[in-house]
């Protein structure tokens, strides 16, 4: 699966539209983010709460392609020009964390 393919999604928005399409190897969920600076494998997205420039900061260390941010939490109006600078895709969803896995899970098993 392709960023782009995440972007066409019913229950994803699009909050940054300009990135480069990629594949999504792995998604990583976590709001702690020295966690996902650990954690997190690259050319994966990150489910997150966490709607701040910090989180595309902690993004662009470890290589992560998208962040979707959950619970339709409000974005900054300084986060998506960041993540158009450092090119990651940022997408907004009504989900929380829990479901946003799993419908994620089901994108990149195929299922």
């Amino acid at each position: 699966m392709t960023l782009k393919e995440l972007a066409a999604q019913d229950w994803i928005e699009v909050v940054s539209s300009e990135y480069d399409d990629a594949q999504i190897k792995g998604v990583y969920t976590s709001d702690l983010l020295s966690d996902v600076m650990a954690n997190a494998e690259e050319d994966s997205v990150l489910i997150t709460i966490q709607a701040h420039n910090n989180a595309i900061a902690v993004a662009s260390l470890a290589g992560i392609n998208g962040i979707i941010i959950c619970n339709n939490r409000p974005v900054p109006d300084d986060m998506p020009a960041t993540a158009r600078k450092e090119h990651i895709a940022l997408f907004r969803t009504a989900h929380n964390q829990f479901k946003t896995s799993c419908l994620m899970g089901k994108l990149i098993n195929g299922a």
